[in-house]
């Protein structure tokens, strides 16, 4: 007969019957709910069975007044496990300890070091990666990857031409390279600036070429507005040369021609608003996994959110820079909810107005300013507002053209 289903989590062991007969006392034992099994009979005097844990009173309950002998042999299960556990306490205790001393010192940074680039820098670079939990005592499993330190460190120090991040075992060696800025010296290609739209001159600042228009002057796209041509000043002109040829010097221009220009646009917005919000409930947890299992570590209760957000960050556990399949995954979950906003025609014909002006601003860039805007035509239909919209924008207008000498 095979093992009883669950005995052993709540465990088991063999009982030896000595007597006249024992199998008269095995199934007076069967007779009053006690499960048996795996019985045997070793002799005329002598039976063994296993029974579950929880029965061993009943069964010392029935010897008494009996001329049976009950001997418990082997035990099986959690419970007797703890039993032997809680005798050696002390040992297990420090094993445990052992185990995770070891596995806290596997994963910690004893040593990092930046090479390739100039002291200065190589101090700054420190100081960014002490900011970013990269540092001699810091858990491996608590900092960013070494693709993503390496962002950062190109995003926070413009010196920084290029750096490259290995992690061997328990240490990070950076090596960089130093961005050297070297000046153009080369000359530049003649040109003209020219209007790349029609406006009206509001100011202007010239730092090389010769200026076609004034502030005030109304120009169509196309039109010079600084010229790169500049006519050669001759000294010793006579009256027999005045008919020659004219000569031209060609220069690069240079310089920003800021002119009022007009925008129209339309946009079509809503009067239901849906959104999006972080109630401000987070629950954090997390877990150990191994391999394709994960197992709660803390809290082990989570709370229920109808709708949420998760961020999911794992760390992978290494021994002296050997990989394992055990990961530590934390998880942040934020409640959600998602909200409906009801809007009035003025506050639609607003959110019109900034939608248009930033996808204005996407266009033209945040040198561009809006200087005002009128709303030309509005419509109310099936719960959307329509805009026709004229905008009043002040940019620079100034392209380069290249200069054809052979014309």
């Amino acid at each position: 007969m095979k093992t009883v289903k669950g005995s052993y989590i709540s465990g088991y062991l063999q009982i030896q019957v000595n007597g006249e007969y024992p199998e008269r006392f095995l199934q007076t034992c069967a007779a009053n709910g006690i499960m048996l099994w795996e019985i045997q009979k070793q002799s005329t005097n002598q039976c063994t069975a296993m029974v579950q844990l929880k029965d061993v009173q009943k069964i010392k309950k029935l010897r008494h007044g009996s001329n049976y002998k009950i001997y418990f042999k082997k035990k099986y299960g959690i419970p007797f496990l703890n039993k032997k556990a809680k005798r050696k306490k002390p040992l297990l205790f420090g094993l445990l300890l052992s185990v995770l001393l070891f596995f806290m010192l596997s994963n910690m940074i004893w040593q990092v070091t930046v090479t390739g680039v100039p002291e200065e820098l190589e101090n700054k670079i420190y100081e960014r990666l002490s900011s970013y939990g990269v540092h001699p005592g810091a858990f491996t499993f608590t900092v960013d990857s070494p693709n993503q330190i390496q962002q950062l460190l190109l995003e926070d120090v413009p010196e920084l031409l290029w750096v490259g991040i290995e992690k061997r075992g328990t240490s990070f060696y950076l090596e960089g390279v130093e961005k050297l800025i070297v000046k153009d010296e080369e000359k530049k290609s003649p040109r003209h600036l020219v209007a790349n739209k029609s406006g009206v001159i509001k100011s202007m600042y010239v730092k090389k070429g010769l200026p076609q228009v004034r502030v005030n002057d109304f120009v169509e796209k196309g039109k010079i507005l600084v010229s790169g041509a500049i006519e050669k000043l001759n000294m010793e002109k006579t009256k027999e040369e005045e008919n020659e040829e004219v000569y031209y010097e060609y220069l690069a221009s240079e310089g920003e021609v800021i002119a009022t220009t007009w925008y129209r646009a339309e946009v079509l917005i809503p009067l239901q608003s849906e959104h999006i919000e972080l109630t401000g409930n987070i629950d954090e947890n997390y877990r150990f996994g191994i391999g394709s299992y994960t197992f709660p570590i803390w809290p082990w209760n989570k709370k229920e959110f109808d709708d949420e957000i998760k961020e999911i960050d794992e760390k992978k556990l290494e021994i002296f820079g050997w990989e394992f399949p055990l990961y530590i995954v934390k998880e942040k979950r934020m409640e959600s909810t998602s909200k409906i906003t009801e809007r009035t025609r003025e506050q639609a014909i607003e959110a019109g107005i900034q939608q248009a002006k930033e996808d204005l601003y996407r266009k033209l860039g945040n040198d561009a300013r809006i200087i005002s805007e009128k709303v030309l035509h509005e419509t109310n239909r099936h719960g959307k507002v329509k805009l026709s919209l004229y905008i009043t924008v002040e940019e620079n207008i100034a392209i380069e053209q290249p200069i054809n000498q052979g014309d």
